[in-house]
């Protein structure tokens, strides 16, 4: 765009605003309302380095009328299907008025012909059991999904062609992202933004919503077992302990050497309390931290395997084209500042 003046100087060049990301949340009858406020609180927190807005968050409902929330008051809706229809992300979170679902049943006809009108290659995200409603639109057939881990054998049975892990916070399938109950929508909005836009902007989105921006773990930490004895400890602090040496070469051993455990009682209690092994947690802090780097320095790739406890950049190479897809280099391309296209969907 370009800005006249009147006193003969040359033109201005004036950088047009980005587009924003449009995201459609789909009310449905009985929806929570923690659930429905989670993106428009975490989206809404995420602007570029002159404050501007990187999302347009608009609620809507499957026919444009209000809707019953499953506490008592009615949701009115900004836009109906169309919005829907506009959308570059749809997110679906739960319904506590369609038990029909649990038992693998239609979609009511608005609903089903809401989903139908939205775009080719819109990326969906159900909240908690939001994936009831993707699944029953056949929208999860054949591919990796999680739901709430206590209705994972309910879902399980309904819809035998998704393949649920109910073992995770939320699973990203690319154009498809289903997440776990409750406030792993919150973890899963925040993963977004940082595939969007990178660590720097989930960790701001995150400090506003006054949330980690990256949880430890999964659902199995969460999944109902017997409470533990007063008397036995617990891995925190030694989880704590490596996050500060995570640049040092840290083994199994050290580990519990500092948790004051055995080898054997160590990795048992670290995959109770967090849902996955020693050694699968550092490497997922480790990537973490190299991410970080990558961002929001320019030190060599050797420098940030290094501080990031990967040995060599053929380590970290290995674990980021693993892990993510594409190597260190880039990563930090995709998003630097520097890059114009960083940021911009």
């Amino acid at each position: 765009m370009r800005a006249s003046g009147t006193t003969g100087t040359p033109d201005r060049v004036v950088d047009a605003p980005p587009r924003r990301h449009r995201i459609a949340v789909l009310a449905l009858p009985g929806v929570p309302p923690f659930e429905l406020g989670i993106p428009s609180r975490v989206f809404g927190s995420v602007a570029d380095s002159e404050g501007r807005p990187l999302y347009d968050v608009t609620v809507c409902t499957a026919d444009g009328a209000p809707v019953l929330s499953d506490a008592g008051f009615t949701v009115q809706p900004a836009a109906g299907p169309e919005a829907l229809a506009a959308a570059d992300t749809v997110i679906v979170p739960p319904t506590h008025a369609m038990p029909e679902l649990g038992r693998g049943g239609p979609l009511p006809p608005e609903v089903m012909a809401a989903i139908a009108g939205i775009r080719p290659g819109t990326r969906l995200v159900s909240i908690c059991t939001g994936s009831y409603v993707l699944a029953a639109a056949g929208l999860l057939d054949g591919r990796p999904a999680t739901t709430h881990w206590n209705l994972a054998p309910e879902f399980r049975r309904a819809y035998p062609k998704v393949k649920v892990d109910e073992g995770v916070l939320f699973v990203d399938d690319g154009d498809v992202l289903t997440s776990a109950g409750v406030a792993a929508g919150v973890d899963l909005c925040l993963h977004m933004i940082r595939r969007d836009h990178g660590a720097a902007s989930a960790n701001r989105a995150a400090r506003m919503c006054v949330v980690p921006p990256w949880r430890d773990g999964g659902q199995a930490q969460y999944i109902d077992r017997p409470v533990p004895e007063p008397t036995v400890a617990s891995t925190t602090a030694t989880r704590a302990w490596a996050l500060e040496h995570l640049g040092e070469p840290l083994s199994l051993l050290q580990l519990a050497g500092h948790a004051r455990m055995s080898l054997r009682t160590f990795t048992r209690r670290f995959r109770d309390e967090v849902g996955m092994t020693p050694v699968q947690w550092l490497t997922a802090q480790r990537l973490e931290l190299a991410k970080q780097l990558l961002e929001t320095t320019d030190i060599s790739i050797d420098l940030v395997a290094h501080r990031a406890g990967f040995g060599s950049a053929n380590s970290l190479r290995a674990h980021m084209r693993t892990t993510f897809g594409v190597s260190p280099a880039a990563y930090r391309r995709a998003f630097s500042p520097d890059n114009d296209l960083a940021g911009v969907l």
